[in-house]
């Protein structure tokens, strides 16, 4: 059994690590009295375990943590990025190949947003990728309706607050693909608050009616087909991500 295994960690960042759920998840499970380690149900996410712990999730044995694995996933429009909606909409997770382990996502894309979505058996690697530390940037290519101007466009390189949320500096350009009185602009930021393209782009009268994220960070959306599913290999995630792994 490897050192890395004896390591000792939070208890929330096991079961993250174990693929079920993020770490912020975790700490919900077990104030909700959801898991049981050496027999005590918890009540508080204050507990560092090691392999050696009989750790019990709804009444089952966590597993062993499986290898680290990251897939690309290319979402269509008109599914909700969650395991569970509550309003029973098509979801994500509903429509992958069988044969994936269980995977959550690497942050979300709206039910209208299409393009790449990044999906790992690894909760705590979903948690490092969506950090801003991390410093990945997400690229999109956004469809608007309304009058376009490069330099107020080029404004959104500062900082903008709208309805009290700032947001920190985003790249915009105007392509040249112009489609009668729509207009295709490449955007590039950082952050990745929820909505933020479509009401950054508000602010500026204009109307998404098109939303694809074409890359995050390293890897990009190339040809993948819609609902097609690739997974990253070992040797390139680890030199993709090696702070993580070092970590």
């Amino acid at each position: 059994m490897s050192q890395e295994n004896h390591k000792a960690e939070r208890i929330a960042k096991r079961i993250a690590r174990a693929g079920l759920c993020s770490r912020r998840d975790a700490e919900r499970w077990i104030e909700a009295g959801r898991v049981i380690v050496n027999g005590k149900k918890l009540s508080s996410p204050a507990l560092t375990v090691t392999d050696e712990d009989d750790i019990i999730v709804d009444g089952k044995p966590l597993k062993e943590k499986q290898p680290t694995r990251l897939f690309l996933y290319h979402k269509p429009v008109g599914l909700v990025t969650t395991h569970k909606d509550e309003k029973g909409r098509s979801t994500v997770f509903d429509t992958l190949p069988q044969h994936l382990p269980r995977v959550i996502s690497v942050g979300r894309l709206d039910l209208n947003t299409e393009g790449l979505l990044l999906l790992t058996n690894d909760g705590e690697l979903a948690r490092y990728l969506e950090l801003p530390a991390t410093g990945w940037k997400r690229k999109y290519r956004v469809r608007v309706l309304g009058n376009v101007d490069q330099t107020k466009l080029d404004r959104l390189k500062s900082s903008i607050t709208i309805e009290g949320i700032r947001y920190k500096s985003i790249d915009a350009k105007m392509d040249q693909d112009k489609s009668g009185a729509n207009t295709w602009i490449t955007v590039t930021l950082q952050e990745g608050k929820n909505r933020e393209i479509r009401r950054v782009m508000e602010h500026l009268n204009l109307t998404v009616n098109r939303l694809i994220r074409t890359s995050y960070g390293p890897f990009n959306l190339d040809q993948l087909p819609k609902q097609g599913v690739a997974e990253i290999k070992t040797q390139i995630l680890k030199s993709q991500i090696s702070g993580y792994f070092k970590g």
